[in-house]
């Protein structure tokens, strides 16, 4: 009940309107490409071009079952551009963070949070891929058609290589999403053990990264992945100028 009258209440006080405001106003984020073998890089480009005004399926579908990634996130019109093409593709999706709604979690989703909604409007959204997540939480772990998860400690990196050897997360993915604990810390411990699952032509996103956090995100990227991860290119997104609406979206170049 309390989902459908987000929904109800989302769709009438923002879908609609946005849907009208964006045939005559634009809002692009501010996009930071890194990455030595495109310059400017092309994944920039195409996220500098992204009206986050316009809201697509996408923001549709996860609001519809319980995601924030539209509701309040805002993120769905990147992702839109990012993956749009590869909807009928028979694709590998993992998504990291399944949204606990236990109160006493670092970064819940509070009591009315519902578990597993992201990867729910994934499959909806990719009719023919399979669906992968993981969270810290046991308790909110669960299997449905074409959806398995599994337990992981992303501040833990045994934990993370231990998810990765299990045998249905064999082969990589073609799109990680990493929405768990939100710290800079836990973003770099799951980016360094997971990236190199990540298959030619794949996408990689950080969500929620802190304001705070900006400056040590440049620099690491600059200093540090861009030239230990040569073939990928790395854009940096800021769709809000404080708290944590903000992404990392890491390309890894096809074959």
């Amino acid at each position: 009940m309390v989902q459908s009258l987000r929904f109800l209440w989302w769709s009438l006080s923002s879908y609609f309107p946005r849907l009208v405001t964006s045939r005559f106003a634009r809002r692009t984020p501010q996009v930071r490409g890194f990455g030595a073998a495109h310059v400017p890089s092309d994944l920039a480009k195409q996220l500098q071009s992204v009206n986050m005004l316009a809201p697509t399926e996408m923001c549709r579908v996860m609001t519809k079952y319980g995601s924030d990634k539209g509701r309040l996130n805002n993120y769905t019109p990147v992702y839109s551009a990012l993956f749009k093409k590869r909807c009928e593709q028979p694709l590998r999706v993992f998504e990291l963070g399944l949204g606990t709604n236990n109160p006493d979690a670092p970064s819940n989703m509070g009591v009315f949070g519902s578990p597993g909604a992201s990867l729910r409007g994934w499959r909806e959204l990719f009719p023919h891929a399979l669906l992968y997540g993981a969270d810290v939480d046991r308790a909110i772990l669960f299997q449905e058609d074409r959806i398995k998860t599994f337990h992981c400690d992303q501040l833990d990196r045994s934990s993370i290589r231990e998810l990765w050897s299990r045998p249905d997360l064999h082969g990589g993915m073609d799109i990680i999403i990493e929405d768990g604990l939100h710290t800079f810390e836990g973003n770099v411990s799951f980016l360094e053990e997971s990236l190199d699952h990540l298959r030619p032509g794949g996408i990689y996103v950080a969500e929620d990264i802190m304001w705070s956090d900006v400056d040590k995100w440049y620099d690491r990227v600059e200093a540090v992945y861009s030239k230990k991860y040569p073939t990928y290119e790395f854009a940096f997104v800021v769709l809000a100028n404080r708290g944590s609406n903000n992404l990392l979206v890491i390309r890894h170049a096809a074959d």
